[in-house]
Formats: structure tokens, sequence, C-alpha cells
């Protein structure tokens, strides 16, 4: 019978783990009496690398995953690089946060491709690894802690479809072709078109690496070519910031703009009616997640294959809603 990858570990990782259980409770038992076990240092050490770190949504991510590893007691450090285009820069930065010999690591991975020999390194050295936001391409990882981005992407789609009366010509400026989280919401949105949408018609992908000004240059360039575009989706906070600023910037105020993400240009945008409206994710939630998932890891405990933190659709009728309010990133 093929063994089970996900429940049988080396010995190396067995060590580990039993080792980091029994910190976990010193840690939580000193916590109790007012104080730490062996300070910073011994506790419990989780590595997070995320796609980015500037946009708000990291941000978020970064807030959640500090709360839960206090309530949790142990330590963690958070990187990303500048943008979500240096896939190099992440590969580095997973390597040398394996170097530190954490106790699990969380990745939000740019490229699976890339980083799949530091999922292998990891896997080698009994270092339990979450993923969160994008999932990779291997069964490496113990769970994956993100939003159903395919779901989700279609319901931007069919938002955008509504609006539009179900006829013409709609763009995609999508943040990546080779994370998860940019396949998924860039099929599930053309997806849901195709099927339920026939009279919609998608003009060809442009990527534009979450960059807010490639991502303006991209769509004035699609509104110049088609002067009939009636709407354009940024699939993340960079593409659709993009999005915003370059129908702007084209002089057009007949265009549906549907985005992703809720960092505060956003929220302004809807709120001034250039934007329709967008998901936006728990980027908190996820944060919470990578933790709490890499303790039970540590512990040696059974994961689920995937943690769906949720997603809404927020506009102007809901922005300011008790159930949309505190998932908005600003």
């Amino acid at each position: 019978m093929k063994p089970n990858r996900r429940r049988t570990r080396s010995t190396t990782h067995a060590v580990r783990a039993a080792a980091a259980a029994l910190t976990l409770a010193l840690a939580a038992s000193a916590t109790a009496c007012g104080g730490q076990a062996d300070g910073e240092d011994g506790k419990p050490y989780i590595a997070i690398v995320s796609k980015g770190f500037q946009q708000q949504f990291w941000q978020a991510v970064k807030e959640g995953a500090e709360r839960e590893a206090k309530k949790q007691g142990v330590t963690i450090s958070f990187e990303g690089p500048a943008t979500e285009t240096e896939v190099e820069a992440q590969v580095n930065m997973v390597a040398n946060s394996l170097g530190k010999k954490p106790d699990a690591i969380g990745l939000a991975a740019l490229d699976s491709r890339a980083v799949e020999p530091s999922l292998k390194q990891a896997e080698r050295d009994g270092v339990p690894v979450i993923a969160f936001d994008s999932g990779v391409d291997s069964d490496i990882p113990l769970t994956t802690a993100a939003t159903d981005n395919k779901a989700a992407a279609a319901e931007a789609a069919e938002h955008m479809a509504e609006a539009l009366g179900g006829k013409g010509k709609v763009a995609m400026v999508v943040h990546s072709q080779t994370s998860g989280s940019g396949i998924d919401r860039r099929d599930g949105f053309a997806d849901w078109m195709r099927e339920h949408a026939p009279g919609i018609e998608l003009l060809p992908v442009q990527y534009g690496g979450g960059d807010q000004t490639k991502s303006a240059d991209i769509t004035k360039a699609i509104i110049a070519g088609n002067p009939e575009v009636k709407g354009v989706y940024g699939s993340n906070e960079g593409s659709a910031m993009g999005v915003i600023q370059g129908v702007k910037e084209s002089g057009r105020t007949d265009i549906t703009s549907i985005g992703f993400d809720s960092g505060q240009g956003q929220i302004n945008a809807i709120n001034e009616g250039r934007m329709l409206g967008a998901i936006t994710q728990n980027p908190i939630r996820i944060g919470e997640q990578v933790v709490a998932s890499a303790v039970k890891a540590i512990k040696g405990e059974e994961l689920p294959k995937v943690i769906d933190t949720g997603y809404f659709w927020y506009d102007e009728n809901n922005i300011d809603s008790p159930r949309i309010r505190p998932v908005l990133y600003h």
C-alpha cells in the first residue's frame, strides 16, 4: 500500500516535533505563571515568508500571525519581497529561513516550481510546511490556509456580468500566471463568464505582476486598443488599483471596474463611484491560521488539506455593514 506522506514522517521530524511540543507546553506553563520558559529563544520558532510585504493585505496577514503567535506562545518572523514579481528574492528568503532551523515554516509561494527545491529541503530536515494564500503543486505542505480563489473570482464575474447586462467586452488584468492565487482568480472569473454569460466577450488576459503602475499602463493600453471595452477586472490589490488609475487616466467614465482585495485606495474608489465593488478576503484569519496550523504540525497533530478562510463581496451598499467592516484591510 502506498504510504501516506502526510502521516509518515522521518525520525528527525518525530524527534523535533516531540521536543517542540514539550517546549510549547513549558512556554504555556511559564506564561500562565507570568513568565517565559527560556525567553524568546526558548520558544518554538515559525518562519513565515509571504509573497510581498508593502501592500495592506500582507500587513493584515502579518497582524493576524503576530496575534496568534502571542496567543500560542511562539516566536515568528515575517518577511516578503518588495514586489510580487521578485521570485528569486523570495526563493532566497525561504532558503535563508530554513538555514535558521525553524520548527515550522509558512509560505505563500510566488512560483510553485521555483520553491520546490526548498520544499524538499524542508522535508529532508523534518520542518513542517504550511502554505497560505497560494497553494503549491506539491504534497509537502501539510495544509493550505487560503481563500477559495476560484469561487471568489466567479462571484466577481457574476457581479460584472450583472452590471453589464450580460453583454460587452471585458478585460482581465491579473497579478500572476505562476502563483496559485493568480491562476485561480483568472480561471474562476473566465470559467464563470464562459458558462453563464455567453454575451460577454473576454479579451486576452494581461499580466501586471500586481504592480499598480504597470497594471495602470496595461489598462490604458487595453482601452486604447479596444475602445468598446465595457468592463475591467483586477485580480489583486495592486492590479485593482492599477485598473482604477488606468481607467481614470484614459478619461473614460463608462467602464465598470471590479477588483480583488480591500486596501484603502479601493475602499475610497468604491465610495467615490470609481469602482463598482470587489472581493475582500480575510487576511487576519489567514495569518492566524498559518501560525495555529504550524503549532499543530509541530505537535504532530493532523491537519486538513485545505483551510478555507472565507471571502466577501463588498460595494457601496454594504461597505459599512457590521459584516464587511471587520474584513477590510485599512
